[in-house]
């Protein structure tokens, strides 16, 4: 029996990167996992169902409120239960970079609209749903960059902020109905496309760090999954920081 057996556990933005380590790492402790992102959900989830896990695939927008809901009412219908919700899908590849003056007004209101619109949509969907449980977890991906800082990244590490600031307040609303609400905050995590494109923003994230490496999807997975499970029951209005000691003065 897996950690999370007899959890049921919708990830967004879990095809690519990040996302899809949760939803894997998540499926293989037990839990019945929803797999939520614009596109390629039913892919994946059909990788872990081949793999002996348990998963549905739903195409959502974060932009758009009724492709949450729908994506809750699926999580339902399919297991009888919804447990625990992980806001993971971001804007941040395609982003803008550049100094503050420079940001493009759209690329701003897009950066906000999709990281914390989009995250405040999938939890007023899911929430009705836990409240019917009797409870459950919600974590959010917010971002070191959000605590030490990043020059030309100032609408991203904005919206990280505002992320954190959502999941305090959340927290204090819905620990009435049984909900914890916490965030987990990552330092900079190249996938290889990444890494190609910026080698030196990984020098200098490693450079930074107590444990001096770079940091990969898997070293986030079991905090998610413990957020997510009974082991941590009694956490709420928490931001983990997972960045290998990464310095914030």
């Amino acid at each position: 029996m897996g950690e999370l057996t007899d959890r049921v556990v919708i990830v967004t933005g879990a095809t690519v990167h990040l996302g899809r380590a949760y939803v894997s790492a998540l499926a293989e402790r037990g839990a019945s996992v929803v797999v939520a992102d614009l596109s390629g959900s039913a892919a994946v989830a059909g990788e872990i169902r081949r793999a002996g896990g348990t998963a549905i695939g739903v195409d959502i927008d974060l932009r758009e409120p009724r492709s949450l809901e729908t994506m809750a009412e699926r999580a339902w219908t399919e297991f009888g239960a919804v447990h625990a919700l992980v806001n993971n899908a971001g804007y941040f590849r395609t982003m803008f970079r550049g100094p503050f003056e420079s940001i493009p007004d759209d690329d701003w209101d897009r950066c906000f609209e999709i990281n914390v619109k989009g995250t405040w949509y999938a939890i007023r969907a899911v929430v009705p749903w836990l409240r019917r449980c009797g409870g459950g977890s919600i974590v959010n991906i917010s971002s070191a960059t959000a605590f030490k800082g990043l020059g030309n990244v100032v609408h991203y590490a904005a919206a990280k902020a505002a992320i954190t600031g959502m999941t305090r307040s959340l927290a204090r609303e819905l620990g009435a109905d049984g909900i914890r609400v916490n965030a987990v905050a990552p330092d900079y995590v190249p996938d290889d496309d990444l890494h190609n494109r910026s080698p030196a923003a990984g020098d200098r994230a490693v450079a930074n760090r107590c444990l001096a490496r770079k940091q990969t999807a898997e070293d986030l997975v079991g905090s998610v999954a413990y957020l997510v499970g009974a082991g941590s029951a009694f956490v709420t209005g928490q931001t983990l920081h997972v960045n290998g000691g990464s310095y914030f003065g």
